[in-house]
């Protein structure tokens, strides 16, 4: 069966932050002798002009800056970068440009800066609001910082072209309890974020916490946390539409959306992934760039550090393993349309899903259960 091309992203990495977190396992580096900016920024552009032969001038829906802290680049500087984009490719008229930023008091005074440069939504880092959370968690951010950057990001939306901005925090923290947690909760709520990310701390390999683990909240703690939580959100007009995101109406984030619809993006700058559907040659193509930035700005060297095509048996595991982090109901003319497959290669696996009340199954659509959504590896591997 032919594939349809899906909706187009663009992911830009920005792999510095001012300290490495114990808890991050994403491509950061911390700051040791300045940032290349000007270096990394004329890289990152060349990085897209090799990848533009891919997508043949396709529109961009949504842009995502993320690291490491983007913040740490001056707003000049992510103003060349989207200029740059927009040079190389068309860009929908309602593009939204998301870009991730910690609430250092310095870095939260750009942030007129940035969305005079296109930045048209923010993702804070909070993580906490408690002192005591955020020296366990290694954030050079204080309480008053977290909440001075979301005010300002709040009055940005009133009187500049800034469309949204999402408060990041995470729950079940070294030494939490339940009453700690739920005011993190109620503090983010009361900032009147239009989004909210929310979700468990977890212990990641080759993080300074696998090595040196924290004591979390016993597991009943934790499902207490999660369970009054998801009842706070929803007494605020929050609505969870995936695993670890709630938004007011109209507030998703269209680039995540387009991630776990199995959408396209181009990935750029170190160990940036990039997932682009080729429908001339039956093809799906993952992408990752060279990780590190030294090797990354050899010039002697290509971006690109591996380049591979996702093999058709392997295809309905990645198609389920995105959307159904999604609590929307699944088209399933998505799987055949984005996966080139039949339903049949997937009735046996689907039929077993809903035997199991992970799935309810409709003419048109799938959905997956609360049941589903708990155990969620359960479900996804009746797919591999």
């Amino acid at each position: 069966m032919a594939l349809r091309l899906p909706p187009l992203a663009l992911y830009i990495h920005i792999p510095w932050c001012i300290e490495k977190c114990p808890y991050c396992d994403f491509n950061s580096h911390a700051v040791k002798q300045g940032i290349p900016e000007q270096e990394y920024i004329a890289h990152l552009l060349a990085d897209l002009d090799q990848d533009l032969s891919l997508v043949n001038g396709r529109s961009l829906s949504s842009i995502f800056i993320g690291g490491g802290t983007p913040s740490v680049f001056s707003a000049e500087g992510i103003g060349q970068i989207l200029d740059g984009v927009k040079q190389r490719l068309p860009c929908d008229t309602d593009m939204e440009v998301t870009m991730e930023a910690n609430p250092g008091t310095v870095e939260a005074e750009r942030f007129a800066g940035y969305v005079a440069a296109g930045v048209t939504r923010f993702s804070i880092g909070v993580q906490s609001f408690q002192a005591a959370q955020l020296k366990a968690l290694g954030r050079i951010h204080d309480n008053a910082e977290a909440v001075h950057a979301a005010q300002l990001a709040a009055a940005l939306m009133k009187s500049q072209p800034l469309q949204s901005f999402n408060l990041d925090l995470m729950h079940g923290l070294p030494g939490q309890d339940i009453d700690g947690a739920l005011a993190d909760l109620q503090q983010a709520i009361t900032l009147a974020p239009p989004h909210l990310s929310w979700y468990q701390l977890t212990i990641e390999p080759n993080t300074a916490f696998a090595s040196r683990p924290p004591i979390l909240p016993p597991d009943d703690t934790l499902w207490d946390i999660q369970q009054q939580g998801l009842e706070l959100l929803a007494q605020h007009g929050y609505r969870q539409y995936e695993i670890s995101a709630y938004a007011k109406p109209g507030q998703q984030c269209r680039h995540n959306l387009n991630y776990w619809r199995y959408g396209d993006y181009l990935g750029i700058g170190c160990g940036a992934h990039g997932k682009i559907t080729l429908p001339s040659r039956n093809a799906i193509l993952r992408t990752v760039k060279i990780k590190h930035p030294k090797g990354y700005m050899d010039i002697s060297r290509g971006y690109m550090d591996s380049r591979e095509q996702v093999a058709a048996e392997d295809r309905p595991f990645e198609f389920f393993m995105n959307r159904f982090r999604l609590l929307e109901p699944c088209p399933k003319a998505d799987f055949t349309a984005y996966t080139g497959l039949p339903l049949s290669n997937i009735s046996s696996a689907i039929a077993e899903a809903e035997q199991k009340q992970l799935l309810t199954v409709t003419d048109s659509h799938w959905q997956i259960t609360d049941h589903g959504a708990r155990y969620l590896n359960d479900l996804l591997t009746l797919f591999i």
